[in-house]
């Protein structure tokens, strides 16, 4: 990528006279950037800055300090083709610490260079160097269970309620898109009320095709609220199961469901992870290589740790073998050993897409087979725990210490403290587990604790008893709120509704 400052780019000419000559074309003439910008993967090594034209173009990115553009820095991007659905992405790095970025995206037509779409407008804030306030905001599953973008409520406002709080990042703990989902144009809730959809052809079906996963990302951008939050507040994207289907593994096959003429999951998830990669706006590893688990740092109050649950799982099952059973795997689970022994921030928040203690059956209605890491069983690890027994004895023996997690996956909010007093397993220190969900789908739980790792439930807000797949429209949706206090590193975790509202809250010391 070529980095130029405005002046050697333009010349002698002043920035007055840039509207001019790059809007000389009609506006029908120029590309367009109908999804917005996003930005992602932000740490104290850079940020992605991600958007998507209509036709083949070359990225424009100009960025700067001050919101009026004062000596902006330009970098020229990559070509936004037909091969990446006229998606790109550029990776800014060497910027300055603790300050508002401004920057505005914008692409040149390949065919006529003067033909350069209106740019379009984004901020974030660089991690700090100093022990300044650093917050964030968790959640996960959007557009589940035929609860789509709802116009006569204003869409999906959850994401204006996060964008209210200013955060630093959000984490998406997977879910991004429910590709096995499809939507109608209408849902009838219990009480007779409608719940309306906007619909499009990629909606109106599972995806199966790399064009309808495509859509699927392409649906969630038609929602106002969220390409606004996506302009303000740089993402951290985890996937879970829906990006593919249901509970999906690479060796499941689909030969009961009559919805899909593919059967075989691992084409699909093949697709999926390609329109994953497209639509989110990550930091590319070496050689393309999908590595999904990273630190992302933001001075020496916060590390997080963004995990992979779903590429190196074995296949959904007993749970219950005395020898481990692969769900994070041996690289990824020796990688964060190794990044939370370095790690000098005081907290270490792990990102994981499912939680630790909640039961989670492959087939819930029989409740047979497990999906996540908990087995049932109360007793001492087995299959997957045996992944997290290695990890957390391993946290407690090297003395890291501040290590908590935030997940989702189950669709309502809760907070377990695990504590090996109580636990089968007491090699470990205590530690929380906070859990949120959803952003746009159905409210469902709660889900049992597995005893294994001892844990408490300090809080949860499933939907009332009898209930099942609760509408956004009955309080189903919520997010989480992480903020860190610069003055004395207190760590101060909220579960808030749809609206923003505090519903817990729970203070945490550094020790």
């Amino acid at each position: 990528m070529n980095r130029l400052s405005r002046r050697s780019l333009l010349g002698s000419a002043p920035a007055a006279a840039l509207p001019s000559r790059l809007f000389a074309q009609p506006a029908a003439q120029r590309p367009h950037l109908q999804q917005g910008v996003q930005a992602g993967d932000v740490g104290s090594d850079g940020i992605t800055i991600w958007s998507r034209t209509d036709r083949p173009a070359r990225m424009i990115v100009d960025y700067s300090t001050t919101e009026r553009f004062a000596d902006p820095t330009r970098m020229t991007g990559p070509i936004a083709t037909a091969a990446n659905d006229f998606t790109s992405r550029l990776r800014l790095t060497g910027l300055p610490s603790g300050r508002n970025v401004f920057y505005r995206v914008s692409y040149a037509d390949l065919a006529d260079e003067a033909a350069t779409s209106e740019p379009v407008a984004g901020r974030f804030r660089t991690p700090p160097t100093s022990d300044a306030e650093v917050s964030f905001v968790w959640s996960a599953d959007t557009v589940g269970q035929g609860w789509g973008i709802n116009p006569d409520i204003g869409g999906m406002t959850i994401y204006e309620s996060m964008r209210r709080l200013a955060p630093d990042f959000f984490v998406h703990c997977g879910d991004t898109i429910y590709a096995d989902n499809p939507l109608r144009p209408e849902k009838k809730l219990p009480d007779g009320r409608i719940w309306k959809n906007l619909v499009t052809d990629a909606k109106a079906k599972v995806a199966e095709t790399l064009a309808e996963f495509r859509g699927n990302y392409l649906y969630n951008f038609l929602d106002a609220n969220l390409r606004r939050f996506n302009a303000e507040v740089p993402m951290i994207a985890l996937w879970d199961d829906h990006e593919v289907v249901d509970n999906w593994y690479w060796e499941k096959r689909l030969d009961a469901d009559p919805r899909y003429q593919e059967k075989d999951v691992r084409v699909l998830a093949g697709r999926a992870q390609r329109a994953f990669r497209e639509y989110m706006p990550f930091a590319e590893e070496p050689e393309g290589r999908f590595r999904l688990f990273r630190k992302f740092s933001f001075g020496p109050l916060l590390d997080v740790f963004r995990l992979d649950m779903r590429s190196y799982r074995t296949p959904n099952g007993g749970n219950r073998e005395s020898a481990v059973t692969a769900f994070l795997g041996a690289e990824q689970v020796d990688w964060l050993k190794q990044a939370l022994h370095s790690s000098r921030a005081i907290w270490k928040i792990v990102a994981s897409d499912m939680p630790i203690g909640l039961v989670v059956y492959d087939d819930w209605r029989a409740k047979s087979g497990f999906e996540a890491i908990a087995n049932a069983e109360d007793g001492p690890p087995l299959g997957r725990e045996l992944e997290i027994a290695g990890l957390l004895s391993f946290i407690k023996q090297e003395r890291i210490r501040n290590v908590h997690w935030i997940t989702a996956d189950v669709h309502y909010p809760a907070t377990h403290r695990y504590d090996p007093a109580r636990a089968a397993f007491s090699d470990f220190t205590p530690f929380y587990e906070f859990v949120s969900g959803p952003l746009c789908a159905g409210g469902f739980g709660p889900s049992s604790l597995d005893r294994t790792f001892g844990p408490e439930g300090v809080f949860q807000k499933p939907p009332p008893a009898g209930r099942f797949d609760l509408s956004p429209l009955e309080n189903s949706c919520h997010f989480g709120h992480v903020r860190i206090d610069g003055r004395n590193g207190a760590m101060t975790v909220t579960h808030r509704d749809a609206a923003g509202a505090v519903i817990h809250a729970l203070q945490l010391n550094a020790t």
